[in-house]
Parts: C-alpha cells; sequence; structure tokens
C-alpha cells in the first residue's frame, strides 16, 4: 500500500483544505494518507469517509526537552481520548498566535503595512508565521516566501526571530498513551535528537519517522538502529504543507514504511 502519513491541511499551517488534498491524494493513487495537523485538533471532526482511500488524523505536537531545549515533534495517531490532548494542543495555538501578534506589532514598527482581518488563519483563528510572510508577499512587500527576507527576518537573529516555550517531549508521549494513541517522533535527522529516544521510548514511543525529506543515508540508518534497538515502528511522509513550506515535494512523494502503516490501519 502507497500511505503518505504527514500532510498538513489549512487548519494548521498548510495552505491547502482537506479537500483538496484528498483530491491530489487520490489523483496520485495513494491507498492512504493522514492529516497531522500541528497542535490542534479541530481538523479531526472533519476528515471525511471516503471510499476510494484511506483518511486518517492525527495531530503533530510541537515539543522541547527542557533541560536543553532541544526541539523535537512527536506525531500521535489513532487517538482515542483527543480531549486528553486538548488543553496542551490549545495553550500551544495560543501561545503561538500571541508571538505571531508580537512580530506582525514589531514589523509594522519597521512600517511594514497589516490589516490583520486579511490575514490567513488556521482554523480561521491562529496566525503562524506563514500567514505573516503570505500576506507580505501578496501585498508587495517581500519578495518570496522562504528567501533572503525571511532568512534575515525571521532567522539567524533578526528582528522577529523568537518564539514561545513548548510543552515537554515526555508528557507529550505520556499524554498521547494515555489518550489511547500511537506516538512517533517526527523527522528526528532534522532536529537531530536522537539522543532523545531511548528516553522516550521508556515513555511508551511507539514508533520513528524514516522517510522525510531532511533525512540523510546517515540519519535513516541510525534510525533504523533505533527502531530495531527498542522495537519501534518506522513510518514516513510528505510533510506537505503547500506553499506555505520551501521545499517542492507534493503529497505522496515520500511514503511510509509498511510497519507504520500496518500498526495504525
Amino acid at each position: 500500500m502507497k500511505a503518505d502519513l504527514h500532510i498538513h491541511s489549512n487548519i494548521s499551517d498548510g495552505s491547502d483544505s482537506i479537500g483538496q488534498i484528498i483530491d491530489i491524494a487520490k489523483r496520485r493513487d495513494l491507498d492512504a494518507i493522514a492529516i497531522t495537523d500541528h497542535d490542534t485538533l479541530s481538523h479531526l471532526g472533519k476528515i471525511p469517509c471516503d471510499p476510494g482511500i484511506i483518511i486518517m488524523g492525527g495531530v503533530e505536537i510541537s515539543a522541547n526537552h527542557i533541560g536543553t531545549r532541544t526541539k523535537a515533534h512527536i506525531i500521535a495517531y489513532r487517538i482515542k481520548k483527543p480531549a486528553l490532548l486538548g488543553a496542551l494542543t490549545r495553550m500551544t495555538s495560543f501561545a503561538r498566535n500571541r508571538n505571531s501578534e508580537k512580530q506582525i506589532e514589531v514589523l509594522r514598527q519597521q512600517n511594514y503595512h497589516f490589516d490583520k482581518e486579511q490575514i490567513a488563519r488556521a482554523d480561521g483563528k491562529y496566525i503562524y508565521k506563514q500567514h505573516i510572510m503570505d500576506w507580505l508577499v501578496s501585498t508587495g512587500q517581500a519578495p518570496d516566501m522562504f528567501g533572503d527576507f525571511y532568512k534575515r527576518t525571521f532567522k539567524n537573529g533578526g528582528i522577529c526571530d523568537f518564539d514561545i516555550l513548548y510543552p515537554d517531549a515526555f508528557e507529550v508521549v505520556r499524554l498521547i498513551k494515555q489518550a489511547g494513541g500511537l506516538a512517533v517522533l517526527a523527522h528526528p535527522g532534522q532536529q537531530q535528537n536522537f539522543w532523545l529516544i531511548p528516553e522516550l521510548s521508556r515513555e511508551g514511543l511507539d514508533g520513528l519517522e524514516l522517510n522525510h525529506h531532511s533525512h540523510t543515508e546517515s540519519d535513516k540508518s541510525i534510525i533504523r538502529d533505533y527502531a530495531g534497538k527498542y522495537g519501534l515502528f518506522l513510518t514516513g511522509g510528505s510533510d506537505y504543507h503547500g506553499k506555505y513550506e520551501p521545499h517542492t515535494l507534493g503529497i505522496g512523494d515520500i511514503l511510509s514504511e509498511e510497519s507504520g502503516l500496518c500498526s495504525m490501519c
């Protein structure tokens, strides 16, 4: 089976609707997809049944190792009790929106124009920095989404290079397990947080994302070794965000390993 188990819609920081994503996946002849929006559960009730494709819901939760501030993204699949994760995801979404509002004010002080009523919002509520950049590009105030302006402004000590404090990665895994879900560490090669895997496994981690556009062959070898040592299944996906992501991979361009799909279906 062909499955892309890492896709984002416009309920979080993707540019495409769930319906558009499903249409693309069916045109690509995929057997299964997972909508794994960032730090929200709102999309779970909006995923339709479709006889032509298996559509699963998940949530990618942004987290940190509190002691070192190492970033970790943990995807929850097959969540049986989503209410147990609701308070956590809402807290992150509210904090991210406040952070984005602060970034907008910083840019306004530098004479950039904003009409917040016109800026796209995740689930119609929350502003991400992708939405800020989309507004700047669409109004001719920045040349492109992820070029020099973005790197100079939102990265490398720029005027908008500040973020929020994310929840503890170990607590996130514990909550996912309490909610009856499967916990998968997303793109560990991208965030170089392999060293977290043994302790996350003790908290109940179920799987690792192997196939991801950021992973080198060396990363994949390390991931396979950890999966074998700790009995973890392997997943994969495009990490699709539409126009809100600098890479050009489409839905279905990167697929899941079978062990991950078999554990979910």
